[in-house]
């Protein structure tokens, strides 16, 4: 059973906020794989499905993001999974362009609280996860202002083709090819808001 993590925080107010692309991650591949609900549990909305011939559960911890961990914790424990190698986590990136993702196999925190929590409950550093570019913070903005503000019109586009980019990539790692995935997504994507003397994309 790989335990699939969107990072996000409940309630209405914040849906559709940078903070919660992973939340709208974890909804579109409900969707697109038709996995439906089965409610809340471990502080958790959560749906059991199968994607690319692998059981899996898609969660939504609704501990609000600071406290991701308790959740992701709980649910390790309940389904005696191992973090090491059946736990991934999507979840917003500021260092990353909107429209871009990265996947990495394990890696630190690298200041996101929502990570923070995951490493500090479940013990292990050593999980895979997709990020997924929200911009970065404009110079003079408060950092929680900016990640709990929505997107433009122009970046929310950017973002709903990410999401769609990140299912691809979860596909491909439940497949057993995390490498082939970053070597397809973790490139350098163009900036949308750059473009050369003809009007093409600078990468």
């Amino acid at each position: 059973m790989y335990i699939i993590a969107g990072l996000g925080n409940p309630s209405k107010q914040y849906e559709g906020t940078r903070h919660n692309v992973g939340f709208d991650t974890i909804d579109y591949l409900a969707e697109k794989y038709q996995i439906p609900s089965s409610g809340l549990k471990h502080k958790a909305l959560y749906g059991k499905g199968v994607i690319a011939g692998k059981k899996v559960l898609l969660v939504k911890p609704m501990t609000y993001m600071n406290l991701s961990g308790e959740s992701v914790a709980e649910l390790v424990s309940y389904y005696k999974a191992n973090p090491d190698d059946e736990l991934i986590v999507i979840y917003d990136d500021i260092n990353l362009e909107p429209g871009s993702i990265r996947i990495r196999k394990k890696g630190s925190a690298g200041g996101h609280n929502g990570i923070k929590s995951i490493i500090g409950c479940t013990g292990t550093q050593n999980f895979k996860r997709i990020r997924i570019g929200v911009g970065e913070k404009p110079k003079g903005w408060d950092l929680a202002d900016f990640v709990l503000g929505r997107f433009s019109k122009e970046d929310r586009k950017l973002v709903d083709e990410a999401i769609e980019h990140a299912a691809d990539a979860l596909k491909m790692i439940l497949q057993d090819d995390i490498n082939g995935a970053m070597n397809q997504y973790n490139r350098k994507m163009p900036d949308p808001h750059k473009d050369d003397a003809e009007g093409n994309f600078v990468i």
